[in-house]
């Protein structure tokens, strides 16, 4: 179905391989629309609960192809907007998507690859794992990637490195927030393993109400209306029948039935 692409079904978790590796998986407008594409259908098929994403070869992905960019300083404004709102859109439907999603990055993360990293909720990443905003070493700035790396990150490391364009090591990454675990390289698919049987475990319908609250919440004063904002979340989550069957499953001592379904 895809150019670009390779998925890989195990169960209820399915792998998105970025296959570029000729090219460590470097973005141009296939790769761009086809992960858009895939977002979408994955997001809209019940029976996927986790979605890892993933490179081919021994990078994750090392930015933009240096082709797609000799074309792009040819576009007229006009153009480059539409570009990088095509850029955008993907970037928003991987980052918005119903389910969790994991970034398994080893090698490079570059410049968009980056912001793959910190569009996923959640990233495990290889000793060998290297990350930059590169952008500003070619003239541009990492505009359409900002937002989902500042969320990641904060805005004083931000500064920093959306300045100077430095390599950032997997332990760094990971403690500035970009990663969330650090593995061997050899560890790095049942670590990413582990983590989606756990995600298993939990409600769907929980989970994306979860990464909904985060949204609304983050950074909001803890005033009256966040008060009132948050009691409606709970009370409308305890009602739905996901969640009655996962207290009386647990009282009941016997898996929920978003388990069994699993």
């Amino acid at each position: 179905m895809y150019q670009t692409l390779d998925i890989e079904r195990q169960g209820a978790v399915a792998t998105l391989w970025m296959n570029r590796p000729d090219v460590f998986n470097a973005f141009d407008e296939q790769l761009i629309a086809d992960l858009h594409a895939a977002c979408t259908a994955l997001d809209a098929d019940d029976s996927v609960r986790i979605v890892v994403l993933a490179g081919r070869g021994k990078h994750f992905s090392a930015g933009a192809d240096l082709n797609w960019m000799k074309r792009a300083s040819g576009y007229t404004e006009a153009e480059n907007r539409a570009d990088a709102l095509r850029f955008a859109g993907m970037l928003r439907a991987l980052s918005g998507m119903r389910k969790p999603t994991i970034a398994r990055v080893q090698g490079a993360a570059l410049g968009g690859g980056t912001g793959l990293t910190a569009a996923c909720d959640m990233a495990i990443a290889s000793e060998d794992a290297s990350f930059a905003t590169s952008e500003v070493k070619f003239g541009i700035i990492p505009a359409v990637i900002s937002p989902y790396v500042l969320r990641a990150i904060g805005p004083r490391h931000a500064l920093r490195y959306f300045q100077s364009a430095e390599r950032i090591g997997a332990r760094r990454a990971l403690e500035m927030g970009l990663v969330g675990e650090v593995v061997p390289l050899q560890d790095l698919d049942a670590a990413v393993q582990k983590l989606a049987d756990t995600l298993l475990t939990c409600g769907p319908g929980a989970q994306f109400a979860a990464k909904q609250l985060v949204g609304a919440v983050n950074a909001r004063p803890i005033d009256d209306a966040t008060t009132e904002e948050t009691a409606r979340r709970i009370a409308a989550q305890r009602a739905t029948e996901e969640a009655k069957d996962g207290i009386t499953a647990f009282l009941d001592k016997r898996p929920p039935q978003w388990m069994a379904q699993a």
